[in-house]
């Protein structure tokens, strides 16, 4: 609440409890009137119409006088008065402290009494009922003006305090994304604006973090999982060493390299299995792969030489690189792993069924292929087929595989075909 705007509701209270004090005070020191030079005329003129007025009975007459009265009779009989509820007699005119004065003819001789109404208790009243819609009023109107600052330290006060303390709820909970609106017009004004000021702050360091992790999570997974094809390469080259090695002194050293290798392979299946797990997304990054890429993609992947020939047909694909040599690379590995035979890479351009034009590459083998209504569960995350017992993997191969031609805009499919299994890539062409 602004200092000023209270100071001036202070003041204008206390100029209306003056100006009501000093209304009331003069209400209190008012005069009551006498007339006594109307009420000698007055006298004088009943006295000598005297044998007129005697003649009356109780008449009630409009007064032509300031004020009201009543005219008794020598016996106490009441003639005329201008009144309800006035004094009648002497002794009534007495307790109400009215005004009695004689009233003689032109010989002295007294013929009755004129009785002067004193209206003092009725001013009393009124003045009463004056003071009394005066507080009323006064108290009214504070109530009334009360009220509208009340809405006034709401509107200004307390619903924007209420909104902050939403807010604060709000980014307790974790909840940065929706601002909150600064209103110079309350108290709060400057003190919202920094308290959304803070929001960005925590939203984009927030933002900044996860982006951190994310990045290290994607590089851990890309790398453990990038690993694991040099470290078969090297297991690979370890056999073909033992099988030459002429001493039994080379045989243990190069069963030692294989065996570390087994342990690296171990250790990096760990630690990709424990980062894909919380892992959200892998990044790709669409561009633009040639058939001579993806030629030279399959002859590193084909480091055991499996596949006698092979030609991809020219073509433009809208690929990652980086992802599709980690497919190709995966779809080897896997067929090394399980069938370690010959190796047969085909390719062609065809239409889909919504008229987009694909380039599909055909991996396959002579290895026995997957039982039917295991296929498509072997892309699923840490699947394996029952082929792969006793053999090492995460059954995480061809699930990332299809994640990645899945967000290249392409597809990965499995079948069986001539004893063995082929892979089926579809890539969209440019």
């Amino acid at each position: 609440m602004k200092i000023r705007s209270f100071l001036l509701y202070i003041a204008f209270f206390l100029v209306l409890i003056i100006l009501a004090g000093v209304y009331i005070g003069n209400l209190g020191v008012r005069e009551i009137d006498s007339y006594p030079t109307e009420i000698n005329r007055l006298v004088i003129s009943l006295g000598k119409d005297w044998d007129k007025t005697k003649l009356r009975k109780k008449e009630k007459i409009e007064s032509d006088q300031p004020f009201d009265y009543a005219v008794i009779d020598g016996e106490g009989n009441l003639l005329v008065y201008s009144k309800e509820k006035m004094s009648t007699s002497v002794s009534a005119a007495t307790t109400h402290y009215d005004a009695v004065r004689d009233i003689t003819t032109e010989d002295g001789t007294i013929v009755g009494k004129l009785i002067v109404h004193n209206n003092y208790q009725e001013q009393q009243v009124q003045r009463n009922r004056t003071i009394a819609m005066l507080v009323g009023g006064f108290l009214l109107l504070m109530l009334v003006i009360s009220v509208i600052y009340f809405l006034y330290l709401k509107r200004r006060v307390v619903d924007p305090f209420d909104k902050m303390k939403d807010f604060a709820a709000e980014v307790a909970a974790g909840n940065l994304d929706a601002p909150m609106k600064m209103d110079k017009g309350n108290v709060f004004g400057a003190f919202t604006g920094a308290f959304d000021i803070m929001r960005d702050e925590l939203r984009a360091s927030k933002l900044r973090e996860a982006e951190a992790v994310q990045a290290r999570k994607e590089l851990v997974a890309q790398l453990s999982h990038d690993i694991k094809t040099p470290v078969t390469s090297i297991k690979a080259m370890a056999d073909v060493m033992e099988l030459s090695a002429k001493s039994e002194e080379e045989k243990t050293t190069i069963r030692s390299i294989n065996a570390k290798a087994d342990q690296i392979d171990s250790l990096v299946s760990n630690l990709f299995h424990a980062t894909l797990e919380e892992l959200e997304h892998l990044e790709v990054k669409l561009g633009e792969v040639t058939s001579g890429d993806i030629t030279h993609f399959i002859s590193e992947a084909d480091h055991k030489h499996k596949v006698a020939g092979f030609k991809i047909e020219d073509a433009v694909v809208q690929a990652d690189p980086l992802r599709l040599n980690q497919v190709i690379n995966n779809i080897f590995s896997n067929s090394y792993k399980y069938a370690d035979t010959e190796m047969t890479v085909t390719s062609r351009c065809e239409k889909g069924i919504d008229g987009v034009r694909f380039l599909v590459i055909e991996i396959g083998d002579k290895g026995g292929g997957v039982p039917e209504e295991e296929i498509e569960k072997i892309f699923g995350k840490f699947k394996r087929g029952s082929n792969a017992e006793g053999k090492d993997g995460t059954g995480l191969g061809l699930y990332i595989s299809r994640y990645f031609m899945e967000k290249m805009g392409g597809e990965i499919t499995c079948l069986n075909r001539d004893g063995g299994m082929v892979v089926v890539l579809r890539l969209k062409l440019l």
